[in-house]
């Protein structure tokens, strides 16, 4: 059945393109944005400038402006025009030669120094629109000889013409189009695929281009459509497979192309329109002697000998709207799909309209008044209008229907079409005035449409602002197993118990759902946020018990807030009694993360720490690296924090030898170093650890501090093993620490008293042990000295200026009079003798006295007499 999918528009009469010379006739054309290009039997190219004029009614026209002509000079006709923009060039085939013409002046382009710019012996040539240079600035183009049965390759610059690559082929090529390295050739008796980069071919089937004029088409990325015998249009991609139906046109074919979704075709007589969605027949337009029928980024343009028209496609819109009015839903739906991404979002609403075409010609008018109850949509869907819901059918009713699955006749896959596009326009109009009134009904229906086909965006329905009806919506969502839905709609009514026990099933593996594989984790963020905290301590067991590390969360990633009350780190930590390792991981993100400052939770932290290092110890065999990394979480904290109880946790390590190390700490924390010393000396020997500890306990300490630390480091190293312990026992000789402190001497000479350290140093030690040491302790007492004298040549030359200072202001005479008063008893001055405080301002002598007698500290003054 017809459609009207195209209208011809005039855009070059007759009289504008040749006007009295009858003779003259139309061999090809080109068109560049607005420009046409015109070919002619005269060896003429007319250049026109093409505007698109639309009425106050809509309808479109062309107005035509002929802008220059020029004569080529070879008396032939001009078989063929392809434009360069990117060059301003046109690409001309005359006389079986190939040339460039500028495009604005329509003068030939001379040939380059360094090459021609014109091809010889050629019967037809195309451009690749899918080009595989990647340069801008150039054309590739196939050419077909006259002479030779092959296909040439050339690349087509500004002013000159390159070839690149020759392809021979089976029979001599009479129509070629090129896609990437893909050409496609119709051959005198058959059509071929030819991959000129690898050379690998594919026949497709046998033509006789005696016979009919041969149809090669590019029409889209590595497909084409071609004329094949018995009046078919074949499309064929680069693999040589038919991945569309053929379309069943006329037998005297003369062109072809696509304008999605229709193949259109042109013969002596008439223009054809095909669907390429099934292939159905659905316009036909009269046009005599047209011979030309191309497309030009989309713009469909035909020729007869002595004019030309532009095919202008209907808006989409229109096509659905001509189908309805016609009851042609089916057509409707197809066109819909197949083309529903050329459809503008504001005509959305128009398109879905399609769902029910049937109800298209009586609510139209309602539509558009703003009167359409979009209940009379959702009623056809059995069960979808919520019990509650008080919607009655209007009177007359608009259809005869019952409901969808008596429209479909049931068909079901109709019925699912249907159902997925009333999806589409509910989730358009949910938010619009449409709704309006109806907002639960619409919800309602929405989510029981999405939970039905398992849409994917159920979730964004229920995790927004919604109103759906929780009595309706619960059984449906049941049904669907759509529990991790339901839990959402649980939440939004402010029912989040009835959420956390529906969740906590579907983890358990009581309910099945798969909507979320990480449901667990879900639940922990849900509680983190939960302002309900009786919920909180409810739940939080369960999942704790699931997963310690990941449960613990609900208590350490708890955002803080005014909907939310923070939970007092004290009721977390007695409720985590029962989960040790949890309340490990919460006590160290009090301690190491937040950096609550008390005492209790470091040392609960420690103990915790120390119990799992006493537990491995006690385990045979022991497990060495878990061993090694506890104690070394241990180590860390007994380092760095300075709140927890040393002297209670050094009695929980007495008794094990194996923690040395941990109790040299403590010591040091105590600031019994001789102890920690005397552990990482003469126990351990571990020499590099204890000058590690020096330079750990004076971290926050000056530096005298820290030169008593190596001093003792020092003394310790020198006195040997302690009595009564032997060598074997300390684990080696004296010889052992003397170099030690050799050693300490060297690296950290600086830190030492020198006149100190030689007076502590055996005397039979030789210098040349010693040389890095002096060496850096002469280095800096010269240093020291060298500072002092400056700093006490800087406090000399301050001393100095201030002296002079001081007698400046000596010199200055001190006026005093009997209208003058003290500044300290406000009385007038009768005799000469005054004191002069700082600033110059005189006060009586017994005054200053007196202030002297009474205050702690006594002042600098200046005395001085002066005599007016």
């Amino acid at each position: 059945m017809s459609v009207k999918a195209f209208e011809l528009v005039p855009a070059v009469e007759r009289d504008l393109l040749m006007g009295d010379k009858a003779r003259i006739n139309i061999e090809c054309i080109e068109c560049c944005g607005k420009h046409l290009y015109v070919g002619t039997n005269d060896c003429f190219i007319h250049h026109f400038l093409l505007d698109e004029v639309t009425s106050s009614k809509g309808k479109l026209s062309y107005s035509a402006q002929k802008l220059l002509h020029k004569y080529l000079g070879l008396k032939k006709p001009v078989a063929e025009l392809r434009a360069a923009s990117a060059l301003e060039r046109l690409i001309v085939l005359c006389d079986g030669i190939v040339f460039l013409v500028d495009m604005v002046t329509l003068e030939t382009v001379p040939s380059a120094a360094g090459g021609g710019a014109k091809i010889r012996g050629v019967t037809a040539f195309c451009i690749n629109e899918n080009p595989v240079n990647g340069d801008p600035f150039c054309v590739e183009m196939g050419v077909l000889s006259s002479k030779r049965r092959t296909v040439q390759i050339y690349m087509v610059y500004e002013d000159r013409v390159q070839l690149v690559k020759e392809v021979t082929t089976p029979e001599q090529p009479c129509a070629v189009s090129v896609d990437g390295y893909f050409l496609c050739l119709a051959l005198v008796t058959q059509y071929m695929i030819l991959n000129y980069n690898t050379g690998v071919s594919q026949d497709l089937f046998p033509y006789n281009s005696e016979e009919k004029r041969p149809i090669v088409k590019r029409i889209g990325r590595e497909e084409f459509l071609l004329a094949a015998p018995g009046g078919l249009g074949m499309f064929a991609n680069a693999e040589g497979v038919s991945q569309r139906a053929p379309v069943n046109w006329s037998e005297n074919v003369v062109g072809a192309t696509v304008c999605f979704p229709y193949v259109v075709a042109l013969d002596e007589s008439f223009i054809t329109i095909h669907s390429m969605l099934d292939q159905q027949l659905k316009q036909t337009l009269s046009f005599r002697d047209g011979h030309i029928l191309q497309d030009f980024e989309g713009k469909v343009i035909l020729a007869s000998t002595k004019a030309v028209y532009v095919l202008v496609p209907l808006p989409l819109e229109r096509q659905i709207q001509d189908l309805l009015a016609s009851h042609r839903v089916e057509e409707a739906l197809t066109l819909t799909e197949g083309a529903q991404r050329n459809i503008p979002k504001d005509k959305f609403q128009v398109a879905n309209s399609v769902l029910f075409g049937f109800l298209w010609l009586k609510y139209v008018k309602k539509k558009t008044k703003g009167q359409l109850d979009v209940r009379e949509l959702i009623s056809l869907c059995p069960l979808l209008l919520p019990a509650s819901s008080s919607f009655t059918r209007c009177h007359p009713p608009l259809h005869e229907f019952a409901d969808l699955n008596h429209l479909a006749q049931g068909d079901q896959e109709k019925v699912l079409r249907c159902k997925k596009f009333l999806i589409s326009y509910l989730g358009e109009v949910r938010s619009t005035e449409v709704a309006n009134g109806c907002k639960e009904d619409v919800d309602t229906a929405l989510l029981k449409l999405y939970a039905e086909q398992d849409h994917e965006s159920l979730l964004d329905l229920l995790a927004s602002d919604n109103a759906c009806l929780l009595a309706d919506s619960v059984p449906w969502l049941e049904k669907y197993r759509k529990y991790f839905a339901l839990g959402l709609l649980y939440h939004y009514n402010g029912q989040d118990s009835a959420a956390l026990q529906l969740w906590i099933r579907v983890v358990n593996g009581d309910l099945q759902d798969s909507t979320r594989s990480d449901l667990y984790e879900y639940i922990v963020d849900f509680l983190c946020s939960c302002s309900n905290v009786d919920l909180v301590w409810k739940y939080a067991d369960w999942a704790l018990q699931k997963d310690h590390t990941i449960g613990v969360h609900i208590f350490t990633k708890r955002p803080v807030g005014k909907d939310r009350p923070e939970l007092k780190p004290d009721d977390v930590v007695t409720y985590l009694g029962k989960h040790s390792q949890a309340l490990v991981l919460y006590l160290e993100h009090l301690v190491l993360e937040r950096k609550i400052q008390k005492e209790k939770f470091h040392t609960h932290l420690a103990v915790l720490y120390l119990e799992r290092v006493l537990s491995l110890l006690s385990q045979s065999p022991t497990d060495e690296e878990q061993l090694t990394r506890a104690r070394e979480r241990l180590q860390a904290l007994l380092r760095e924090s300075n709140l927890y109880r040393a002297q209670f946790l050094l009695g929980k390590m007495e008794k094990y030898e194996q923690l040395l190390l941990e109790r040299a700490t403590l010591y040091g924390k105590l600031e019994e170093h001789d102890k920690a010393l005397h552990i990482l000396v003469h126990k351990l020997r571990d020499f590099s650890s204890a000058e590690a500890f020096c330079l750990w306990a004076a971290s926050s300490r000056d530096s005298a501090y820290q030169q008593q630390l190596f001093h003792l480091l020092l003394g310790v190293y020198l006195d040997g093993n302690p009595p009564g312990e032997s060598q074997k026992a300390a684990g080696g000789g004296s010889g052992d620490l003397e170099m030690a402190a050799v050693d300490l001497l060297n690296r950290h000479g600086e830190v030492f008293d020198a006149v100190r350290v030689l007076r502590m140093l055996p005397e039979g030690w030789s210098l040349q042990l010693l040389r890095p040491f002096l060496g850096r302790a002469v280095r800096a007492s010269m240093h020291a000295c060298r500072t002092s004298q400056i700093a006490r040549g800087l406090a000399q030359s301050e001393n100095l200026q201030l002296l002079h200072d001081r007698l400046k202001e000596r010199k200055k005479p001190i006026f005093v009079s009997e209208k003058k008063g003290c500044h300290l008893c406000h009385n007038t001055f009768s005799e000469p003798d005054v004191v002069c405080l700082p600033g110059g301002v005189p006060v009586h002598t017994h005054c200053i006295a007196q202030r002297i007698r009474d205050s702690p500290t006594k002042r600098q003054l200046t005395n001085s007499s002066n005599h007016t």
